[in-house]
């Protein structure tokens, strides 16, 4: 859809329509608007086969999904080093997602590999962040080419599962660049995910969702992402703080918990004489 379009039918939204937008309508669902014509989508888990669920939704894959095809993970996928076959398996899995009403699979992940202990090893690609990034590129364009998108995961320097909610990685500029943004940098940059997701660790101190430096400063500054950041399930401390730094739709569903504290930010940012809801809260739809 055309910009002009899309900040048409921004522009006839409620200020809590808009904030409704910054969370899911449910574990699965983006919200939609019936009366501007706005449909829900669904996003659902990837990234080495379609993980839809039927019937109740959980995260941890407890109940009961669809059949679907089960390729290898991404350590051995990886271990390839074939891209054209990483794109081949991104065009099923694309076709998949299509057949089910699937408009995003979260993946690929690219974390890089740092400990045998880390209980997602088997699916992140590589330690290395060139094989990290060529082989999700050449997912990315295998599931974009069936106009199904991604979502590259997760982002930034989620090493282990140990205390993932809680524990901060602490990296130094130079190993940043060099090792855990550069398995994203090349794949955002060439491949152009339609959607990042925020990881649930912290970053130097700060959690991944509200660090403006890396969500703002450096994925959309620097590398020119211009898709939608989205959260790890459950991956929200602080709402507005989140918002503000570049997070722009939170999942799941706070069950318009969250969609109340961002109205309340906005309305005090306006009788206070801030200066525009642009500047103070950085979601991309202007509210």
């Amino acid at each position: 859809m055309e910009a002009e379009k899309l900040m048409e039918l921004i522009g006839k939204m409620t200020l809590e329509e808009k904030a409704a937008f910054c969370s899911g309508a449910d574990f699965w669902h983006t919200e939609g608007l019936e009366r501007l014509g706005i449909p829900a989508s669904m996003v659902s888990d990837g990234p080495h086969g379609l993980r839809k669920q039927d019937d109740k939704a959980d995260h941890l894959g407890v109940n009961e999904s669809i059949k679907a095809v089960c390729f290898p993970a991404g350590c051995g996928t990886a271990a390839s080093f074939n891209t054209e076959l990483l794109v081949e398996m991104g065009k099923v899995l694309g076709r998949e997602c299509q057949a089910e009403g699937v408009s995003v699979i979260l993946g690929p992940a690219v974390n890089i590999k740092r400990s045998p202990l880390c209980g997602r090893n088997f699916e992140y690609y590589s330690e290395d962040p060139l094989v990290a990034s060529e082989m999700a590129g050449a997912l990315i364009e295998g599931i974009q080419s069936q106009n199904v998108g991604t979502s590259i995961k997760h982002f930034l320097a989620n090493n282990q599962e140990t205390r993932r909610m809680s524990a901060s990685s602490q990296i130094d500029e130079r190993t940043l660049r060099e090792i855990y943004l550069a398995a994203f940098e090349g794949a955002v940059t060439k491949k152009k995910p339609w959607t990042v997701m925020c990881s649930y660790n912290k970053i130097n101190g700060v959690y991944a969702a509200e660090n403006k430096k890396y969500l703002t400063d450096v994925l959309r500054d620097e590398w020119g992402f211009d898709g939608y950041v989205m959260s790890d399930w459950g991956a929200v401390n602080d709402r507005v703080a989140d918002l503000k730094a570049g997070l722009d739709l939170e999942m799941p569903s706070s069950m318009g918990a969250n969609d109340k504290l961002i109205v309340e930010e906005r309305n005090f940012r306006g009788s206070s004489g801030g200066q525009g809801s642009r500047e103070n809260l950085k979601c991309h739809i202007p509210l």
